[in-house]
Parts: structure tokens; sequence; C-alpha cells
């Protein structure tokens, strides 16, 4: 359940620092009862961006597959990265 909290709450710092990083999600910030600021860890944050960058990229690989791009199987692709990469 998402946590709401009012601006005012950001007063104190540590409790709303401590939370952001046990909850592991963001915290929406309200100012006169409408929403104003999203706040969380830079660890969720990094989590959620890097999702956000995964799901463009598969995106982005089903616009070329349905534009007719020519793909490569999966095994081979993985092998081609060991055989280039192994030690």
């Amino acid at each position: 359940m998402p946590q709401i909290r009012p601006i005012t709450d950001l007063r104190n710092t540590n409790e709303i620092s401590e939370l952001c990083h046990s909850l592991r999600e963001p915290i929406f910030i309200t100012k006169n009862g409408c929403g104003d600021l999203v706040l969380m860890s830079m660890e969720t944050y990094d989590r959620d961006m890097a999702q956000v960058e995964l799901f463009k990229k598969i995106f982005e690989a089903e616009r070329q597959v349905s534009a007719g791009k020519v793909t490569i199987d999966g095994r081979k692709a993985l092998k081609r990265l060991r055989d280039k990469y192994a030690e």
C-alpha cells in the first residue's frame, strides 16, 4: 500500500529517510491535501530506473522483430558472448 504523508512530515528527515529505505518504494508527499512530491531512496530509484531501461530495450527489440529485422537464436548469442569474454 502506498505511503502518503503531508509535507510537514519532511521536518523529521531521519524518520522519512529510514522509511524510504525500509519500504523500498516511493513515498508520496502532499501539500494542502494534493499530491506534490515523490521521495524514494537512491537504491529504489536505481532499481526502478534499471527496470525502465530493461522495458525500453524489450520494447525496441519487439519493434525490430515486428519490422522484420534479422534476429539470431538466443543460444547462439549467449555462446558468442561466452566465447568473446571467457577467461
